[in-house]
């Protein structure tokens, strides 16, 4: 029976796109398959034989399934620990059952979301924030949210259930255009010197200026809803501010707030908060320290909050998605219009319910009706849910609170044609640590070499000056030691290592990017990084195409047909020396560069792998920059020398600025001189 069913969602899947009829197919099966295999392992009273002769069996459908879910990626998700089962799967899976003959369990009532008290063995209150909290121990009522709380709701669709009609207008109301709210025509936003916002960016925060408070963000990646939501917190004054992400971007929220804020103080959350400010204007956490923060965040008085990733909580059921809708409660409770946004560019992963908790974050619903606004707008149809136009007018309601989903195409008038944008990453664990430790001998060494030379003058001088002249000798001396030298740690090798430590978080993001805008180009400098990206996409079911040195004419033309022909693969990988020139890659409009080049002109040429003629879309490159390392350093340093390029190219600049040999001087240039300001100054 489970074979018939796993053969039957196959050929579904062969005819794309895949229902949500079939994804729960899938995922009952799945389910079944793996109980079923505990049940036989455990079974006592079969002989050896038998039970080889079940796990064969039951191998043969999961083997069965695991094609299926090649042809499409996104049903992986349907297996991950924390995804959820919808009461359509349990009705399924109970009628597969009861056909072949078995008792399916008791249903038991979805649990729904509450605020979790964390235990008290991982709860804790940073000391800074007991200090903000004695420094102001009265937060101001707002009388206003009591008001809101207490208006009374309307009756007339009182009787009907309403979520489920709700979630199913998005798909029987569907235009095939992207839902997106009406928004107004951009105003002058202030915005610090040096940055640009682009209009699409401007509408979502004037409609913030307006009074608009809640916000599903859904723009594909790229089109900056980092900047539109912090700018949307500055007008709305929804200081302090709570942002809840995924570790990997914690660090570049942090970023982003400088540049897009930078008179709003930022402080990041790591393990117990020692390192926090809790005086600052914005909090960023992620989403595994909640269970550990959650008691005082839900006090300290926030008047905004943002969640990144917003998928992330789809499973209503999972102790991050709980703390997230207890702490959207806790602010909504007290603040009347609370700043809430929720940023993805992947709304949906699974099915339309996955709405159900990002909605309820934002507070348009709660566990069994629509809320306030929203419950006005369905009132104010003069429809029910068996009149024919309910699902239209249901559907253009729950956007008009506040989805916003623009696509590259969308705005393609609003933004450059090629975009460079930094996602800075911070190196945690052992190879941070070696990272960081590499880097300081480095600086030890330098420093160590510019005294010696200097004890070694006959001339004597101001012993508080640094002599830039002797710094650029001994960062020349260092470079070509470490040019001729194959043995030791030299600015080449933490270069690497930094690059390795990268790794799995430029993986990562380039799988979430795949996962959201479709194809990706994924550059690295090195093969063992190239290896790691590599193994990241084979585990998480990823199909992709390589690109190395190595290859013979063959392959390489293979592989790379493979990426622009095969729909199924995601990701091209590639060497950046081996496919940094003569390669038509535009099929992508994404690009990831998990190394630095040592020149701009390097950067560029991969690049241009797909910002080439014929390119119909904006093409983004996501550079991954290590924060607090040399990684940083190497980054401003091209992009000041990118002026030069062109200057050079122009016919009118020296292309000696150009090379890779002059980046790497200015870099321990800059590592020796910041090391001698901060000696003087301890």
């Amino acid at each position: 029976m489970l074979a018939d069913v796993a053969r039957e969602v196959d050929v579904a899947v062969k005819r794309p796109p895949t229902s949500g009829a079939v994804r729960t197919k899938f995922q009952v099966v799945a389910l079944l398959v793996r109980e079923e295999r505990a049940r036989v392992m455990a079974d006592d009273s079969l002989t050896v034989a038998r039970r080889s002769e079940e796990l064969k069996r039951l191998d043969g459908v999961a083997t069965m399934l695991a094609k299926t879910a090649a042809r499409d990626t996104s049903l992986l998700e349907l297996l991950a620990d924390d995804a959820r089962v919808s009461d359509a799967a349990r009705a399924f899976k109970a009628s597969v059952m009861r056909a072949a003959g078995m008792e399916p369990p008791e249903a038991s009532a979805p649990v729904a979301p509450t605020a979790t008290a964390p235990s008290t063995s991982t709860s804790v209150v940073p000391q800074s924030v007991r200090s903000r909290q004695m420094a102001n121990p009265f937060l101001a009522p707002d009388f206003a949210a009591a008001a809101q709380r207490s208006a009374p709701r309307a009756a007339r669709l009182g009787g009907w259930e309403l979520l489920e009609p709700l979630f199913r207008s998005f798909e029987r109301a569907a235009t095939g255009a992207p839902a997106c709210m009406a928004l107004p025509a951009p105003r002058p936003v202030s915005i610090p010197r040096g940055r640009e916002l682009m209009p699409h960016q401007a509408r979502v925060v004037t409609a913030t200026a307006r009074g608009h408070r809640t916000f599903l963000l859904a723009d594909e990646p790229g089109l900056g809803k980092t900047a539109q939501a912090l700018l949307a917190a500055q007008v709305a004054d929804a200081y302090p501010l709570l942002v809840v992400v995924p570790n990997v971007v914690k660090t570049n929220w942090a970023h982003e707030v400088a540049l897009w804020t930078p008179s709003r103080r930022s402080t990041v959350v790591h393990g117990d908060g020692d390192r926090m400010d809790g005086f600052a204007d914005v909090v960023i956490v992620n989403y595994e320290l909640l269970d550990r923060h959650i008691g005082w965040l839900g006090e300290l008085g926030f008047r905004g909050m943002i969640v990144d990733e917003a998928h992330f909580i789809k499973n209503r059921t999972s102790q991050r998605s709980q703390h997230v809708l207890a702490l959207s409660e806790k602010i909504r409770t007290r603040i009347a219009g609370p700043l809430l946004m929720a940023l993805t560019g992947t709304p949906l992963i699974n099915d339309i319910e996955d709405f159900r908790a990002i909605w309820q974050f934002l507070g348009w619903i709660d566990d069994t009706v629509p809320l306030g606004a929203l419950q006005a707008a369905l009132e104010d149809t003069g429809l029910t849910p068996a009149d024919p136009g309910f699902s239209a007018a249901a559907r253009a309601s729950v956007i008009d609170m506040g989805i916003v989903r623009r696509r590259k195409v969308d705005v393609v008038a609003d933004i450059p044609a090629r975009r460079l944008a930094d996602l800075v990453v911070e190196l945690d664990g052992a190879a941070g640590r070696s990272v960081r430790a590499a880097e300081s001998a480095l600086v030890d060494r330098l420093v160590q070499r510019y005294r010696t030379a200097l004890e070694m003058r006959t001339v004597s001088g101001d012993p508080h000056a640094i002599d830039h002249e002797l710094v650029h000798r001994v960062a020349s001396a260092e470079l070509k030691d470490s040019s001729s030298k194959a043995g030791g740690e030299n600015v080449f090798t933490m270069v690497r290592r930094i690059g390795q430590a990268k790794a799995g978080l430029a993986a990562d993001y380039a799988a979430q990017l795949a996962r959201n805008v479709g194809k990706v180009v994924f550059f690295a400098k090195h093969v063992d990084v190239m290896d790691q990206a590599e193994q990241l996409f084979a585990d998480r079911g990823i199909r992709y195409a390589s690109i190395r040195g190595d290859q013979t004419p063959k392959v390489r033309e293979k592989n790379v047909a493979a990426f622009t022909d095969d729909p199924d693969v995601s990701i091209v990988v590639c060497s950046l020396t081996a496919a940094g020139v003569g390669l038509n890659l535009q099929v992508a409009s994404n690009l990831v560069l998990a190394e630095l080049s040592w020149t701009y002109a390097e950067q560029t040429q991969a690049i241009d792998r797909i910002h080439r003629i014929g390119q119909a879309d904006p093409v983004t490159a996501w550079r991954i920059i290590a924060a607090q390392t040399i990684d940083s350093r190497i980054a401003e340093l091209i992009d000041s020398k990118s002026g030069l390029a062109a200057r050079a190219l122009d016919g009118a600049g020296d292309e000696d600025v150009l090379s890779s040999t002059t980046v790497q001087l200015d870099a321990l240039v800059g590592l020796l001189t910041d090391a001698l300001v901060a000696s003087e100054l301890d």
